[in-house]
């Protein structure tokens, strides 16, 4: 008799797994750029007081990455590579707004009147 299945039958079940997984999550680029990189949190940020549950006791703490390292030393090796200097970049660029989104979608306002506009042309006639 011949195989009775398919062989391989858990095609690609790892990657579903990391995808999934939320234990490496860090904070998106919009949620960087509109909290943590205000100066007032940022500062909050850099001088966390002690944690003992966080790597480094939370005093190396990275606020464009979102990440806490263990020494100074790897803090400051990580702000000469190349993933810190990606995530720099790419936080250049400005945030994806709810507004551009519905603009995309063709729900925006370009070619729309606000009611203020319209009120003063009507004022004028």
């Amino acid at each position: 008799m011949g195989r009775l299945r398919r062989s391989r039958t858990h095609k690609a079940q790892r990657d579903i797994h990391r995808a999934s997984r939320t234990r490496a999550r860090t904070k998106d680029l919009d949620q960087i750029q509109l909290i943590d990189l205000d100066p007032k949190n940022r500062a909050a940020l850099e001088a966390q007081p002690l944690d003992f549950d966080k790597p480094g006791l939370a005093q190396h703490y990275c606020v464009e990455c979102a990440k806490y390292y263990e020494t100074d030393v790897a803090l400051r090796s990580h702000w000469r590579g190349k993933v810190h200097k990606k995530r720099c970049r790419a936080l250049k660029e400005p945030a994806y707004t709810i507004e551009e989104s519905e603009r995309a979608a063709g729900l925006g306002r370009e070619g729309k009147r606000t009611s203020s506009t319209t009120t003063t042309l009507m004022s004028a006639v």
